[in-house]
C-alpha cells in the first residue's frame, strides 16, 4: 500500500478531535444534538486550520444513525462518508469547476431525494473561485433548497465571495491554530508514530506553520523522511535554510555591542549556507516586535514566537524606542529586496543602520552630560574676574544665519490618522475621486520606472513603482501596495512627506498620498458600492498638503553679538577714528 501523508492519517474522525475551533465546533455540535440546521453554512479562515474537515464532519454528522452522539464513527452511513463513498454527500472543488454549466447541473440533481442518509449535502470548496455567472446561478437555490439538501461553502478569501452569497449563510470564521495547540497535536502524532522529535524542535515547526495544523503536519512529514525517527532543531532548520532564536537573539546582541565583525561573518555564513535573508530580516522583525509588545503589557499570553526567558534576555537595558526603530529599518529592507539584486547586502546595510542607531543614543547621552558639566560648572567655581575687552568693529566678522528648512505638518483633519488610514477615512476620498484625473495621475506615475535608475531619487522611485493608483482627486491620489505593512510604511509622516515631495518636483503632481493595501481596498471597494447604494457616504475629505517655511534668523549687530557673548556690563565697545 502506498505512503499516506501525516495530514490525511491524522485527519479528525470526530469533532472533538478538531484541533482549535473550539467556538465553532461547539455550535455546529449543539445544532446537530438539537437538529436545528441550517440550510447553508460559510466557512472561512486562513489554509489548513480546518475548513474542510469540519465541513466533512459536519455531513457525517447530520446523517449519522445515532443522532445524540453523531458521528459516531460506526453507522454505514459514518463509514462510507469517512471513505468517501457516500451518494449523499458530494465535493466540488470550485477551482476547477467554476463554470455555469457544472453549477446549473448541481442545481438541477438538488431537487432529488437523499439515496442513503437524511440530507444531501454539498460542499463547495473554494467557492470565492465560481465565475459571476455561476454565482448568479446558486443564489435562488441557495436561498431555498429544499428541506432534504444543506449546502457547506468554504473559502480562504471570503471577501472574493458576493455579499447576496454570503447574506445566505451561516457565517463562520476559522482563526490561526494556537501553538501550544499545534505541538501539543505533533506530540500525540509524533508518540503514535514512535518518532523522538527534541521540543524545541516542535516549536520551530509550529512557528514555520504559522497557524496551519496540516502545514505543521506537512512540515513534520518532512522532517520525519530527512531525520528519521530521531529529529533535532538542527534537522528543522537544515530542511528550511532557517535560523533557530539563539542564533537571532545572538545577531541583537551583537547589534548592541556594536560587533560587526562578528555579525557580518554570520551573515556571510548564513548565505553561503542557502538560509533565505527574506525570510530572516521578517523573523527579527517579529521577535523585535513582542520583546517592545512585551516590554509595555508584560503579558507573555501575547508571546507567539518568544518565552519569557528569551524576551527578557533582548530586553535587559535596553530601550524600547530604539527596538521600535529597528524594526522600521528592518521594514525599510525588506521594500528595498523587491528590486535587489543582491539581498544580502541590503542586509548587511540595515544591520549597520541598526547599530547606528546605537552609537547616536550614546552620542546623545554624551552631549547631555557635557551640557550638564557646562551649566554646572560655574556655579561651583569662583566666577572669574573678566577684564575690559577692547575690540575693533572692523575686526569681527558675522557671517549671516544659514537658511533652515521646515517642513510644516499639514492639520489633520477630522477621520484622518497619521499612519494607519481608517475606513471612513478612505471612503470619503473616493467620494471626491475623479476618474479623468486618475487617468492623467496614472500617466504621471509611468515615469516611475526611469526615475528608479537616477540615484538622486531612486529610494522613493523604488518604493513607489511597485504601487498602483486606485483612485485621484484634485489634491490627493490613492495607492495599492501588495501588503497592509507596506501601505503603513510609506503612511508613515517622515516617509510620506518625503514621498509628497518628490511626487511634486519629480512628477509634477502636488498632491498628498494615501496607501492601502490591496485585499483591504476590495473590501472597502464593496463596502463604497453598498453604502452608495444606501445613499450613506461620507462627505468628501478636506486635504491640507504639506508645506515648506523658509525660516531666517534675524542679522544681529556686532554689539548684540558680544553683549551675548559677554554680558552687558562687562562690554565698551571702542570705535577708532
Amino acid at each position: 500500500m502506498s505512503y499516506k501523508a501525516l495530514y490525511r492519517t491524522y485527519r479528525p474522525t470526530s469533532f472533538e478531535e478538531v484541533v482549535g475551533q473550539k467556538h465553532i465546533v461547539t455550535t455546529l455540535m449543539n445544532a446537530v444534538k438539537q437538529n436545528k440546521m441550517a440550510h447553508a453554512y460559510l466557512l472561512c479562515g486562513p489554509r489548513g486550520t480546518g475548513k474542510t474537515t469540519v465541513a466533512r464532519l459536519l455531513a457525517k454528522a447530520v446523517n449519522c444513525e445515532h443522532t445524540e452522539a453523531a458521528p459516531c464513527n460506526n453507522c454505514d452511513n459514518c463509514k462510507s462518508s469517512d471513505l468517501g463513498t457516500h451518494q449523499d454527500i458530494v465535493e466540488i472543488d470550485a477551482a476547477s469547476s467554476s463554470g455555469v454549466d457544472q453549477i446549473r447541473d448541481l442545481i438541477e440533481k438538488v431537487k432529488y431525494s437523499p439515496i442513503q442518509g437524511r440530507f444531501k449535502v454539498y460542499i463547495i470548496d473554494e467557492v470565492h473561485m465560481l465565475s459571476q455567472g455561476a454565482f448568479n446561478a446558486l443564489l435562488k437555490t441557495l436561498e431555498e433548497p429544499p428541506a432534504h439538501v444543506i449546502f457547506i461553502l468554504a473559502t480562504t478569501e471570503p471577501y472574493k465571495v458576493l455579499p447576496t452569497i454570503i447574506s445566505r449563510c451561516q457565517r463562520y470564521d476559522f482563526s490561526k491554530v494556537g501553538q501550544e495547540e499545534i505541538v501539543s497535536r505533533l506530540k500525540y502524532v509524533a508518540d503514535l508514530e514512535k518518532i523522538n522529535i527534541e521540543d524545541e524542535a516542535l516549536r520551530l515547526v509550529a512557528i514555520l506553520s504559522d497557524g496551519g495544523m496540516r502545514d505543521a503536519l506537512s512540515i513534520f512529514d518532512q522532517c520525519i523522511a530527512y531525520a528519521q525517527n530521531e529529529i533535532t532543531v538542527e534537522d528543522v532548520n537544515d530542511i528550511y535554510g532557517i535560523t533557530t532564536i539563539q542564533e537571532k537573539i545572538s545577531m541583537i546582541e551583537d547589534v548592541f555591542s556594536k560587533n560587526a565583525k562578528s555579525l557580518l561573518n554570520v551573515i556571510q555564513t548564513l548565505s553561503e549556507k542557502g538560509i533565505d535573508i527574506r525570510r530572516l530580516t521578517n523573523d527579527l522583525i517579529e521577535i523585535l516586535k513582542e520583546a517592545v509588545i512585551y516590554s509595555y503589557t508584560k503579558d507573555s499570553g501575547l508571546l507567539h514566537n518568544l518565552n519569557v526567558n528569551e524576551v527578557e534576555k533582548i530586553l535587559e537595558n535596553k530601550n524600547s524606542k530604539i527596538l521600535l526603530r529597528m524594526v522600521d529599518i528592518l521594514m525599510e529592507a525588506t521594500v528595498s529586496y523587491k528590486s535587489a539584486t543582491n539581498v544580502s547586502s541590503y542586509f548587511e546595510v540595515a544591520v549597520l543602520k541598526m547599530m547606528a542607531i546605537v552609537d547616536e543614543k550614546e552620542q546623545v547621552q554624551i552631549i547631555h552630560k557635557e551640557e550638564v558639566k557646562e551649566v554646572v560648572a560655574p556655579i561651583i567655581t569662583a566666577s572669574p574676574v573678566i577684564p575690559e575687552v577692547v575690540i575693533e568693529e572692523e575686526s569681527i566678522e558675522i557671517t549671516e544665519p544659514v537658511k533652515e528648512e521646515v517642513i510644516e505638518k499639514p492639520k489633520k483633519e477630522k477621520n484622518e490618522p497619521d499612519q494607519i488610514l481608517s475606513t471612513e477615512f478612505i471612503l470619503s476620498l473616493l467620494v471626491s475621486a475623479n476618474k479623468e484625473t486618475k487617468e492623467n495621475d496614472k500617466n504621471s506615475w509611468n515615469q516611475l520606472e526611469n526615475k528608479s535608475r537616477d540615484l538622486s531619487c531612486a529610494k522613493c522611485a523604488t518604493i513607489l513603482k511597485s504601487t498602483m493608483i486606485v483612485a485621484s482627486g484634485e489634491d490627493f491620489v490613492v495607492i495599492t501596495s501588495d501588503t497592509t505593512a507596506e501601505a503603513n510604511q510609506i503612511n508613515d509622516l517622515q516617509l510620506n512627506q518625503e514621498l509628497h515631495f518628490f511626487i511634486k518636483e519629480q512628477l509634477e503632481l502636488d498632491k498628498m498620498i494615501y496607501a492601502v493595501g490591496k485585499e483591504n481596498f476590495i473590501e472597502i471597494t464593496q463596502e463604497f458600492k453598498e453604502r452608495m447604494s444606501r445613499n450613506d457616504l461620507p462627505p468628501s475629505a478636506q486635504i491640507t498638503k504639506y508645506k515648506k517655511v523658509v525660516t531666517k534668523e534675524k542679522k544681529k549687530t556686532t554689539e548684540e553679538k558680544l553683549i551675548d557673548l559677554f554680558g552687558q556690563e562687562n562690554i565698551d565697545i571702542i570705535e577708532e577714528e
